[in-house]
């Protein structure tokens, strides 16, 4: 059941009162906000689980299986992004509620982002999370986030074990550690020993950034050069390439030009598609002008330098009042 707005008092400060220092000025705001949020949870979960009956009602087959529920989203102006999730969220409650795990009331102890946060948790920070939510605790993003890193640094194998230990004596903090191990675990197999290995001799803060900041690099650049058209038909090593770069500090560079080649890439696919449609849309209007519209075709005229195979466009005042020319040809497939 949603809670009662009529159960709660929101003890908003008062702006102008200067005596109120402003830690707890922002303070009394957080609570005042987590409250809305607690609201917001049980509201989103229900129209997950509306939107679910929707979808389920759709996968029972026939002619124009799932037109509906798209029409359903259209006429309430819900996109089909958030509508699944929310579907999930409603999956999240199931799972956490059914499960056993939760009290049906205590999810009222959640605000909306702590609750999506325990359910993307293992299941060993999930049950904890339970634990003091049902016993009344409120719940918040910040703890679970916490909880989960806490977990998360004491326990990965992706870490040597000294470092594993230092993190459950505290002596290194978690919100250092458990990003590190978030980014080793997108890396193959082979790179997270490399970088498990380099860690047992060198467990300081400063190292466990530089890790993971190289790690993420690495991660970038397999990640765009996987999309790049430019490598589909060659035999590259992009694995030795990436330590080559790595080795003569040059990894961030090369991640760096790996997104930007992937923005040049997907820049003239987007340049083709409405170089095309204008070109259809200048001959359908030329077409059905004529002589009794010369302002039209004027209009026209102008159009026309950048429908051909060869265009010519100025880049204005930023660029120094420069023009650059660009040409299309059109290859059949190799």
């Amino acid at each position: 059941m949603k809670p009662d707005p009529s159960s709660f008092e929101l003890d908003l400060p008062d702006p102008n009162q200067d005596e109120l220092s402003s830690i707890e000025f922002i303070d009394r705001l957080e609570k005042a906000w987590s409250i809305c949020d607690r609201f917001d949870l049980q509201t989103e979960i229900w129209r997950g689980r509306i939107l679910r009956v929707i979808r389920d009602r759709e996968k029972r087959g026939g002619t124009g299986r799932g037109t509906g529920f798209l029409q359903w989203l259209r006429e309430m102006e819900i996109s089909k992004t958030r509508a699944y999730s929310l579907i999930k969220l409603a999956d999240s409650s199931d799972e956490l509620v059914g499960g056993g795990l939760l009290k049906e009331t205590s999810v009222n102890n959640f605000s909306r982002r702590a609750f999506i946060e325990t359910a993307q948790s293992v299941p060993e920070v999930q049950q904890m999370i339970a634990d003091s939510a049902n016993e009344g605790k409120e719940i918040t993003r910040k703890q679970v986030k916490r909880l989960a890193d806490d977990f998360t640094s004491a326990t990965s194998d992706l870490l040597p074990e000294e470092i594993r230990e230092r993190a459950q004596a505290n002596l290194l903090p978690s919100k250092v550690v458990a990003p590190l191990v978030r980014e080793l675990s997108k890396l193959p197999k082979n790179q997270q020993e490399e970088f498990r290995e380099a860690l047992k001799d060198e467990q300081g803060l400063e190292s466990l950034k530089d890790v993971a900041s190289t790690a993420k690099c690495i991660t970038r650049a397999i990640d765009a050069s996987m999309s790049l058209r430019a490598f589909n038909q060659l035999e590259l090593n992009l694995e030795k390439a990436t330590q080559e770069a790595k080795r003569i500090n040059a990894l961030g560079f090369l991640s760096d030009a790996f997104g930007q080649a992937k923005n040049v890439e997907a820049s003239v696919l987007r340049l083709y598609t409405a170089w095309r449609r204008l070109e259809h849309l200048h001959e359908k209007i030329w077409l059905e002008s004529g002589s009794s519209t010369p302002y039209l075709r004027d209009v026209l005229n102008a159009l026309q330098t950048l429908t051909g195979s060869t265009m010519r466009i100025s880049l204005g005042e930023i660029a120094g009042g420069k023009k650059i020319r660009l040409q299309i040809v059109e290859e059949p497939p190799s």
